[in-house]
């Protein structure tokens, strides 16, 4: 059943071509309290920039978005990170954001200014970070796998990682469709694959420095769901989102220091592996909106995943805690691949908690 609910039918938007003078439109967006979820607004700036220092704060009613009470909800938003908007194009912009109470200070549910912090504290190693992101799709109920069979279940996963043809891939549209949009916004997207089980996909975003990964990841996500929109379709970054003999999601993040790009930078890839095992419990915590429970469905020890209550590394072994890639062994540096993060984890969080670990030793 074909199902339109806003009237175009699959036409482009009529007014969309107005001119609208020198003029621009900023689309605001943050993070809600569940940690997970976006928000957005639009306001009218009086004359192009890229520059978030040139825009004013604002705010919004956290009442609303599980990010105050009602007595007190005005939540302030500042700009962090502007980009270019690929629906509105133009001049047009999307503004990053993060939150702020009542007295100017960082809301709880702001992770990104400690991560700025402490990516700042260690900038003379410069981290890099590449993150997989693996999200599935669904009908525009949110309850059917996008494409699946409408009584039953597909047949069992092996044919549709990186396959082709319309009995093994459904949803590349709206795959191409983002690529490209991120590609315009100016967001380092490195490429995009089919994933594992039917109608789940990947893409990836890096190499960024510092807290430009959270920046990146978000907004990717922000314009996924805002493309996925014009094609009627729901996109979940849920962990385990068809329970059973299917593939999780996750948000594999690959991690560089400048030491473990030098010559003989295996041997700091390895120390900073041992100093994340016996932290292994405090990064559970930092790698999902829900401080592990999201991800005990997914990190079972089947899957391609490990065990979320045992830590562990190997060289390109995709059912341990931490990965060392076979080229990187083959080279002696490089980077090392932590499996452990879920699809809807906070990214500044998740980066935040591995520097802690690595760097800082904390």
């Amino acid at each position: 059943m074909n199902v339109s609910l806003d009237g175009l039918n699959g036409r482009s938007n009529p007014f969309m071509d107005l001119p609208q003078g020198k003029k621009i439109q900023a689309y605001y967006i943050w993070i809600d309290g569940s940690g997970e979820g976006l928000r957005g607004k639009t306001r009218t700036l009086m004359e192009p920039t890229m520059d978030p220092n040139d825009l004013p704060m604002w705010n919004f009613d956290g009442s609303s978005a599980l990010q105050a009470l009602g007595d007190n909800s005005d939540i302030y938003i500042k700009p962090v990170a502007c980009f270019k908007d690929p629906f509105r194009r133009g001049d047009n912009i999307l503004v990053m954001c993060e939150t702020l109470d009542d007295e100017g200070n960082p809301h709880p549910t702001n992770r990104r200014r400690r991560c700025a912090e402490n990516m700042e504290k260690v900038k003379e190693e410069y981290p890099w970070f590449g993150i997989e992101q693996e999200y599935t799709m669904f009908d525009y109920t949110g309850r059917h796998p996008y494409g699946w069979p409408a009584n039953g279940y597909p047949g069992p996963q092996g044919p549709y990682y990186c396959g082709v043809g319309a009995d093994k891939v459904k949803g590349r549209k709206i795959v191409e469709a983002h690529y490209r949009a991120c590609l315009y916004a100016g967001l380092s997207i490195g490429g995009t694959n089919a994933e594992v089980m039917p109608s789940q996909w990947e893409y990836q975003i890096g190499p960024c420095v510092g807290i430009d990964i959270g920046d990146h990841i978000w907004v990717s996500r922000w314009i996924l769901h805002r493309v996925a929109e014009e094609f009627n379709v729901v996109v979940s970054f849920d962990p385990k989102p068809i329970p059973g003999d299917w593939n999780g999601a996750g948000c594999h993040t690959n991690v560089s220091t400048l030491s473990m790009r030098e010559e003989g930078g295996i041997q700091k890839i390895y120390e900073a592996i041992e100093k994340m095992e016996p932290k292994h419990a405090e990064h559970i915590v930092s790698y999902d909106p829900t401080d592990g429970e999201d991800n005990k469905r997914r990190l079972t020890g089947a899957h391609e995943t490990a065990s979320i209550t045992q830590f562990s590394y190997g060289v390109a072994h995709r059912g341990a805690s931490i990965r060392i890639p076979r080229q990187v062994a083959s080279d002696g540096c490089g980077f090392f691949e932590d499996r452990r993060p879920s699809s809807n984890a906070d990214p500044y969080r998740v980066v935040d908690r591995i520097i802690r670990t690595i760097c800082l030793d904390e």
